[in-house]
């Protein structure tokens, strides 16, 4: 009887985990000073801005919501941006889930 209570506790429990894990992993990434002003852009909006190279952000994916992994590498990406004095991000490639490169831009002065 023991056996088939513990049972039925790890199905509960497992959903209930992996039903939160896309919240809490937001949590965990940091918010660099400045990086709410870095702001998003589309590839022909960054004409006459500098271009302050490229980063390829990773998050962990598996079992986790599209819109929650794209939140968590645009939020790493604008973090990087204020490391390498950009103000601006443009959205690149995908090799996979969970991983994509993004372009930095300085636009203002």
């Amino acid at each position: 009887m023991q056996f088939s209570k513990g049972i039925l506790a790890i199905v509960v429990i497992v959903p209930l985990i992996a039903g939160s894990s896309g919240c809490a992993n937001n949590i965990l990434i940091g918010v660099h000073e400045g990086a709410d002003q870095v702001t998003l852009a589309e590839a022909n909006q960054v004409a006459s801005c500098q271009s302050k190279g490229s980063v390829i952000v990773s998050v962990f994916a598996k079992y986790r919501i599209e819109k929650d992994v794209e939140a968590n590498l645009y939020q790493l990406a604008r973090n990087e941006a204020v490391d390498a004095g950009a103000d601006t991000v443009v959205k690149g490639d995908s090799s996979e889930y969970g991983k994509r490169t993004f372009k930095l831009y300085k636009c203002r002065p």
